[in-house]
């Protein structure tokens, strides 16, 4: 980026941070907004090339804008279109929606803001207040409907907006935010049901989390779905005896997908807590015959009925996890053949990097893919998936292990995308590992919540420097077609296009484009205001494509920085909707 385009952002950003002294903005006269159409099921199923209308996009999870307008010929040209000033700290793990023009977004501080996705122009804004005691964090996603915008907040509510005005429409309380209860990630609409996946459960909140489905129109709960399985049952003697009071963990941290054909949601489930197996109450193993330890439903997949909110089938890929490595991210929906048969796929990548498949029809696993290097697997069934865990890595009080990944993983909740072009998954990983040191309970002290251990992260012993990584896998025969490598922490998710590009950005507040067939860097920004750690979006705005991401640091991610002291960020933590576009 020039020296003028610099001086464009900085200009662009105090420009919008004004505006932020206007709350509950009126619609100006002749808006944009005014045209704004409702959002219907048919829109949702099969969206606008456009539009940006749920987390990844679509219901298939894939992440994937199939603009054109931006290309491999002419990306090089890409500059600053408008920028906007965000709410500074907390976290910011936001991605924009857009529908018909207008941008959505969500601040940390729980500032809604509606904006001319063309101009940067504030329509209007809507400020939830938030308790004293709940940190101004903001979540990842939204969801869009009919007229109303849904958002999720940090204590536990889910809120209905009008989408044009900003006026609330419904609030509806889901959990007691005192008890530690909060969303992370906003919900998905499907068949008219709002899905919305409960976190908060490492505070010592016995029972685990759940899975709630709400009505469109006024919030009300319609049906639960439990995170650590209760019951006599196979499934809730999974925790080696534990009484449900002493279960703790399987948060949902993240937004599911959605396969209208069979009606059900795949949504992933986070580890246990206490990371420590010892602590936790999950070793020894019992003598009792009926009763196992492999805490589910944690580090699994379930497949929700978005009517009635049975739980059709569920997979766990990491039983009896001591180390966070859950598998709560993305699940991507594709249809291709393995064996030489079609099959339709949900695919995931948990935070060992390693990706796997299964039937979504079934349950089935079908395959798994390692992609940065660990020493926690040392083998995976190939007809089951079932894994043989490294007995030397598993932290042990009084001891120091030796764990490569561990927290925040090698591939963490920035996600990974697929574009039907090249059949391709991009996966945003970092190769790193930990020396990891149990933090043990006093004699009669009571677990009141978080991991109890301490991930002391150092470069992998047998890495070049290269801590980043954006790695390209063939979904068909999973084989690896390229791999970019840099020394800073890759940290956004990734955004392949149409027009034959993958974008994504990283921790030295650099955006970047590549040839989603080469991998070869085709542009890249100068320095943003901050690190990016959000999830970059493609839309259309009166004729035009245009590319956004939020920079914003203190996001999970930033515990890598410890990797890399030489990179330093504002100790402000700004953060800033960045709006790219080609010259007119």
């Amino acid at each position: 980026m020039t020296k003028t385009r610099q001086l464009l952002s900085l200009l662009a950003v105090a420009a919008s941070s004004v505006s932020l002294l206007a709350v509950q903005a009126g619609v100006a006269q002749d808006s944009p907004i005014d045209d704004l159409t409702p959002v219907t099921d048919e829109m949702l199923n099969n969206p606008p090339d456009g539009d940006w209308l749920m987390w990844r996009r679509t219901y298939n999870g894939w992440g994937y804008s199939p603009l054109d307008e931006i290309n491999k010929d002419n990306v090089g040209d890409l500059e600053l279109a408008w920028a906007w000033g965000m709410s500074p700290g907390g976290r910011s793990q936001e991605t924009p929606l857009v529908h018909d023009g207008i941008l959505y977004l969500q601040n940390s501080s729980h500032l809604i803001q509606a904006l001319d996705g063309a101009t940067g122009e504030l329509i209007w804004e809507y400020e939830y207040e938030l308790p004293d005691e709940v940190n101004p964090n903001g979540e990842r996603s939204k969801a869009i409907y009919d007229d109303k915008l849904i958002i999720a907040t940090r204590d536990a509510h889910l809120i209905a907006l009008d989408a044009k005005t900003g006026q609330l429409i419904w609030d509806k309380t889901v959990a007691n935010y005192e008890h530690g209860f909060a969303f992370s990630s906003g919900p998905i609409v499907a068949n008219g049901v709002v899905v919305q996946g409960m976190t908060g459960c490492s505070n010592a909140q016995p029972g685990g989390c759940f899975f709630t489905g709400h009505d469109v129109d006024t919030g009300e709960e319609l049906w639960r779905v439990h995170t650590i399985a209760r019951g006599d049952t196979p499934e809730g003697n999974s925790w080696n005896g534990l009484p449900l009071e002493s279960r703790y963990g399987a948060s949902a941290w993240i937004t599911g997908s959605y396969d209208p054909e069979q009606n059900l949601i795949f949504a992933g489930v986070g580890q246990p807590y206490p990371w420590n197996v010892e602590i936790a109450g999950l070793t020894p193993p019992s003598s009792d015959p009926n009763v196992t330890n492999e805490a589910l439903y944690t580090n699994s997949t379930l497949a929700i009925d978005v009517t009635t909110g049975e739980l059709e089938w569920y997979h766990q890929y990491l039983e009896t996890d001591s180390l966070d490595l859950d598998y709560a991210y993305e699940r991507i929906l594709v249809d291709l053949p393995f064996n030489g048969e079609m099959r339709q796929q949900v695919v995931t990548t948990g935070k060992i990097g390693i990706i796997e498949s299964l039937d979504r029809t079934t349950g089935e696993w079908l395959w798994a893919q390692e992609t940065a290097p660990q020493n926690v697997v040392l083998s995976i069934d190939p007809d089951t998936g079932e894994k043989e865990i490294n007995p030397e890595v598993i932290p042990v009080i009084g001891e120091t292990t030796f764990n490569c990944p561990a927290d925040p993983g090698s591939k963490a909740w920035q996600a990974t995308a697929y574009s039907p072009r090249t059949e391709t998954l991009y996966l945003p990983t970092v190769e790193f590992c930990s020396n990891t040191t149990v933090n043990p309970l006093d004699p009669g002290e009571i677990y009141t919540g978080g991991g109890l251990q301490t991930f002391a992260r150092v470069p992998h012993p047998d890495g070049d420097g290269n801590i980043g990584q954006v790695r390209a896998i063939n979904l068909v025969d999973q084989s690896e077609v390229w791999q970019y490598r840099q020394y800073a922490p890759v940290t956004s998710a990734t955004l392949p296009t149409g027009g034959g590009l993958v974008f994504v950005g990283s921790l030295d507040r650099k955006f970047m484009a590549f040839d989603d067939e080469t991998g070869e860097k085709l542009w890249e920004s100068g320095p943003l205001s901050n690190s990016l750690e959000s999830f970059p979006i493609s839309y259309e705005a009166g004729g035009k494509q245009y590319v956004a991401v939020v920079a914003n640091w203190a996001s999970g991610l930033g515990r890598l920085a410890s990797l890399t002291p030489d990179i330093r960020l504002p100790s402000d933590n700004p953060a800033t909707l960045y709006v790219f576009a080609l010259p007119d």
